[in-house]
C-alpha cells in the first residue's frame, strides 16, 4: 500500500503538525479506570461495537485518549466493527497519577495491566503504538516473545524512536525547537506538581527551571524517578530496537523518512531483515504519526487503512 501525498503533504514538518491544528474528529468514549498493583491508576477510554476484537491504541509523548491521531484512529475503527480501548498512560489523563514516579518509554508491566484488565472480554486483540507508544509496544512484543498471550494476535507501531538516544538528541536539534520547547513546557508543568506533591523528592522548582532539553529532563526526572541511573540508562535499557530479536508474533513498523523526531538509528533495516515476524515500511513522506494525503479531510484516512489492512491480511 504506496503512500502517495500531495505537494504540501512532502514536508515531514506540516505533516506532523497537520492533525493536530487542521483536524476536528469527535468521540464519546466510555472511561474505565484500572487500579495498579503499586496503588496507582491508569483510565481506559473505550469504544464499544458489540466486537470479540479490541483494538489498544497508546499514545505518544504527553499524548493521551484525547489526541487527534487517537480519535481520528477510533472513529474509524469502529466503522470495522472493532471496538476500541484508548490508554491513558500514568498522569495522561487529565488527572495526576497518585505516585512520583509516572509513564516512560519502557515501561512495558503498565502494557500487561491493560492487557489483563480487559483480556476476558475479546477474543482478538491487537496492540497499537504511536510515537513513544510505538516504542512501548514493539519492546512488549520482544520481551513477552513466546509467552506472550495468545489473544494478542498482531502489534503496529508508527514513528517510532526505536532508538530513544538518537531521537532525543535529534528532537534537541535547532530545526526542531519548536518542538522540544512543546514537549518540554507540558513535561516541566507536570513535574512542577510532582515536586509540590513529593517535597521529599529531590528535585527543587529551581532545578526545573534549567532544565532546556529532554536529555536534561530525562536525567532530572524521567530516569530517577523510573530507577535509572541518568537519560542515558534509561535510554539504552528501554530503546525498542534492541528487542525485535525476539517478537515471535506479525509486527509493523512505519517509519516515515522525513519523520523530523528520527534519526539514522532509529530505522532498523538489519532487524527486519532478520526476523520473519518484523516488517519496517520506511515511506519516503509521512512526518511524524502524520501520513496525511490532502487538505480533504475525507481522504486523509491512510495511516487507518494501512493498520486495518495490516491486521486483516491473511485472517
Amino acid at each position: 500500500m504506496i503512500y502517495q501525498p500531495t505537494l504540501f503533504f512532502k514536508s515531514g514538518h506540516f505533516n506532523t503538525i497537520f492533525r493536530t491544528f487542521f483536524t476536528f474528529p469527535k468521540v464519546e468514549y466510555i472511561r474505565k479506570r484500572i487500579n495498579t498493583p503499586d496503588d496507582d491508576f491508569i483510565d481506559l477510554d473505550f469504544i464499544y461495537t458489540g466486537s470479540k476484537k479490541l483494538i489498544i491504541i497508546f499514545h505518544g509523548l504527553e499524548g493521551s485518549s484525547g489526541s487527534k491521531y487517537v480519535l481520528s484512529n477510533a472513529m474509524y475503527f469502529k466503522k470495522y466493527q472493532y471496538d476500541v480501548c484508548a490508554a491513558n498512560l500514568r498522569g495522561c489523563s487529565g488527572e495526576p497519577n497518585k505516585l512520583y514516579s509516572s509513564y516512560h518509554s519502557g515501561k512495558t508491566e503498565d502494557v500487561d495491566i491493560i492487557i489483563n484488565a480487559v483480556r476476558d472480554d475479546y477474543d482478538e486483540i491487537y496492540l497499537l503504538g504511536y510515537s513513544l507508544g510505538g516504542n512501548l509496544v514493539t519492546k512488549y512484543g520482544g520481551e513477552k516473545a513466546s509467552t506472550i498471550n495468545n489473544k494478542i494476535k498482531k502489534i503496529i507501531a508508527v514513528s517510532v524512536p526505536a532508538d530513544l538516544m538518537e531521537s532525543a538528541l535529534e528532537i534537541s536539534k535547532p530545526k526542531n525547537y519548536l518542538y522540544n520547547q512543546l514537549f518540554l513546557k507540558s513535561l516541566k508543568n507536570k513535574v512542577k506538581q510532582k515536586i509540590e506533591t513529593f517535597p521529599e523528592c529531590g528535585i527543587t522548582q529551581q532545578d526545573l527551571k534549567k532544565v532546556s532539553t529532554l536529555k536534561q529532563f530525562d536525567d532530572i526526572y524521567t530516569s530517577k524517578a523510573h530507577g535509572f541511573i541518568d537519560a542515558e540508562d534509561y535510554w539504552k535499557k528501554n530503546s525498542c530496537k534492541q528487542f525485535i530479536p525476539g517478537i515471535k508474533i506479525p509486527t509493523l513498523m512505519l517509519n516515515s523518512m522525513d519523520d523530523p523526531f528520527l534519526g539514522e538509528k532509529c530505522y532498523p533495516f538489519k532487524e527486519a531483515e532478520e526476523n520473519k515476524y518484523f516488517t519496517l515500511e520506511t515511506p519516503r513522506y509521512g512526518g511524524h504519526v502524520g501520513f496525511n494525503i490532502s487538505f480533504d479531510a475525507g481522504k486523509n484516512n491512510w495511516l487507518e487503512k494501512r493498520v486495518i489492512l495490516f491486521i486483516e491480511k491473511n485472517k
